[in-house]
């Protein structure tokens, strides 16, 4: 392997079964560092990654990839379940588990996890930010809206600030005060300074004083300036180097600088609002809504889902020190062909289109040779740019139809839907504005949506799930002119009706057969009669989560998502299932085609005993199935009159 200052660095393994296991970041929660080293909580794969600063290359240090469960024990004999928050005194790490509502400590010398304090108790809920004095730790438990104080050597546990369940945004003295949902948490020694909301809070640990530092609770905005004339939106992380505190702007996607003494806030790097993966200095850099910070006194270190930033302090040039995006977006054939999350697909008979949203790309198939050529995009550049090709731009693409001359995308990130020219690659923004969500109808440009994800057309109009706003939305193709037809934004429920009298809770993936839509929606599937709008419950039930074959209401969904039909039959990706299941139309008889209930990993096979992780887009041709092994970073296929399961494109690795 070839090493370069900033350059995208791997460290690879191999797994029981033969396939590369990538040993870099998914989802870098928190950051803590000793000076030679990172720490970092990557909170969807239930881990604790150790990044070499010298290499910048990432190793698993503590807990197994996957496994979200509960136990101490020495390196990967450890299981941990969402952690979040981390920090250190030189010797130890302490880790906020948050699922477990527990307070982990991490020996560096032997790797040996214990809890420190044990989630049983009930004493936090949904703990987030953690700092030290190298005395006691100090924790922001998010889901109580309050600070709580932990002395290391007996692992007591005092509530400073906050008092628990009354969570708002109010200044005051100890139990007095009143946090909404403090996030990150840093100490200069004399003080404890918060994050949440749109403020950064100050604690003063000598009297439990809380006072709002920057920023107002109620104006999100990106102003510099002293204390509470200053405007952040939606920071997160949060570090000191003594004199200075450094503030992940998320909602901003930039990094401000607050002068400790003065309140003085700055823009340290990125330009606000304007979304990317950029190095450079200062305004030049971009970021894309970056989440934790620690700093060795000299350099700043970010982190944001797969990929590691670091930033000079004295100059503000940002630099990648870690990230897996240009090794997960490699063309090829077949196996040889490199993926990092796709989730969307169609087809139209000979060819598959996947929407690679690790890499924001779109990705094509050739399915008579297994071919993997990328049609628009590239990978790692985040933007809203229309072009050909590779000069195209998307942020996080969910969902993808066609009509036999264009691809129609959900642009996720950018709050809008993209056409493609299958022919020549030419990307258009057909709906919708960057960087300006809601739910509004209108036509084209005018017309805003929050998260679009799963989309379908019967050739004249396309459907729209708009899943944070809770409703489906239709485009007709000629005009661009979006309506709202089911679900009432902002309004979530799960109850049937007609129209904007039905309610959805986060609906997901769409499919028409040219009478109906089908929608997922967490835990079950929806119809939707296109005639009158009328919305029923085909399978599933509301509120209960699991992995049951059945018929209707007695069958149980884990987050199903893509779903695709044969007339007859739907078949559904069943995300936390980790299975392929089969819907009947005429009965809402619920069988599993292929994989395990609960079951993740990665195995060719025949019906239950093949494995996939986290299936997410599918996609029908024929007789057989295609679905985006989303985790696994592979497009399988599966016949579905034998329940065989094959690898089509994309070799399994787990994001690590």
């Amino acid at each position: 392997m070839e090493t370069k200052d900033s350059a995208v660095l791997l460290g690879t393994d191999i797994d029981a079964v033969g396939n590369d296991v990538i040993s870099s970041i998914y989802s870098a929660s928190g950051i803590a560092t000793d000076g030679i080293n990172l720490y970092v909580t990557d909170s969807d794969n239930c881990t604790i990654r150790k990044i070499i600063l010298s290499t910048g290359v990432p190793t698993t240090f503590a807990g197994k990839t996957g496994d979200n469960s509960f136990a101490d024990g020495t390196c990967s004999a450890a299981r941990f379940n969402c952690p979040r928050g981390i920090t250190t005194d030189g010797k130890s790490l302490y880790v906020t588990d948050s699922e477990s509502n527990a307070i982990r400590k991490i020996v560096l010398s032997t790797q040996e996890v214990t809890t420190l304090v044990d989630g049983s108790t009930s004493i936090f809920n949904g703990p987030r930010g953690i700092t030290t004095d190298g005395t006691n730790l100090y924790v922001a438990d998010s889901g109580n809206g309050t600070i709580c104080k932990i002395i290391i050597s007996t692992g007591e546990v005092t509530t400073i600030a906050g008092k628990s369940g009354e969570r708002e945004s109010k200044d005051g003295i100890g139990s007095a005060a009143r946090f909404s949902s403090p996030s990150s948490i840093a100490t200069d020694g004399t003080n404890l300074y918060v994050t949440e909301g749109h403020v950064v809070r100050k604690v003063v640990l000598s009297t439990g004083t809380v006072t709002t530092f920057v920023g107002n609770a109620t104006e999100p905005g990106s102003v510099d300036g002293i204390g509470t004339a200053a405007r952040l939106n939606y920071p997160s992380g949060i570090t000191t180097d003594g004199t200075n505190l450094y503030v992940v702007d998320s909602g901003n996607s930039t990094i401000r600088k607050i002068v400790i003494s003065t309140g003085m806030v700055t823009t340290l790097a990125g330009k606000a609002r304007e979304n990317g993966c950029a190095d450079g200095i200062g305004s030049e850099a971009r970021f894309d809504n970056p989440e934790s910070i620690t700093t060795d006194g000299t350099a700043l270190y970010i982190g944001r889902n797969d990929t590691i930033r670091k930033i000079a302090i004295s100059t503000g040039a940002v630099t990648t020190l870690s990230s897996i995006r240009q090794q997960l977006s490699v063309d090829g054939i077949g196996r040889a062909a490199r993926f990092f999350h796709p989730t969307g697909m169609t087809a139209d008979g000979k060819n598959l289109y996947v929407v690679d949203t690790g890499n924001s790309i779109i990705r094509k198939i050739e399915l008579s040779t297994g071919a993997v050529t990328t049609l628009a995009g590239k990978a790692g550049e985040l933007g809203s740019t229309d072009g050909v090709g590779s000069a195209a731009s998307f942020v996080n693409p969910s969902g993808v139809t066609m009509d036999g001359k264009s691809l129609y995308v959900t642009d996720t990130g950018n709050s809008t839907v993209r056409k493609i020219d299958i022919s020549t690659g030419t990307v258009t923004t057909l709906v919708g504005e960057v960087e300006e969500p809601g739910v509004v109808d209108g036509i084209g440009r005018t017309a805003r949506f929050v998260s679009p994800e799963g989309i379908t057309t019967e050739g004249s109009n396309l459907y729209v799930a708009d899943s944070s706003g809770q409703n489906i939305r239709k485009i007709i193709i000629s005009t661009g002119e979006v309506t709202s037809v089911a679900g009432e934004a902002g309004e979530k429920g799960t109850n049937d009706g007609v129209g904007m009298a039905a309610r959805f809770i986060n609906p997901q993936g769409l499919v028409t057969d040219g009478k109906n839509l089908y929608v997922t929606d967490i835990w079950t599937i929806r119809k939707i009669v296109l005639a009158t709008m009328a919305v029923t419950k085909l399978a599933g039930t509301p509120g209960e989560e699991g992995h049951i074959d059945g018929l209707g209401g007695a069958a149980k969904f884990s987050y199903p998502s893509g779903i695709v039909t044969d007339g007859t039959n739907l078949y559904v990706a069943d995300r936390g299932s980790f299975a392929v299941r089969k819907v009947v139309l005429s009965t809402g008889a619920v069988t599993t085609l292929a994989g395990g209930g609960g079951e993740g990993g990665f195995m060719d096979g025949v019906g239950t005993a093949a494995r996939f992780n986290y299936p997410d887009g599918i996609a029908r041709v024929g007789e057989n199935l295609y679905v985006s092994d989303t985790i696994n970073n592979t497009i399988r296929k599966i016949d579905i009159s034998t329940g065989t399961v094959t690898t089509l494109a994309g070799k399994a690795g787990r994001q690590m």
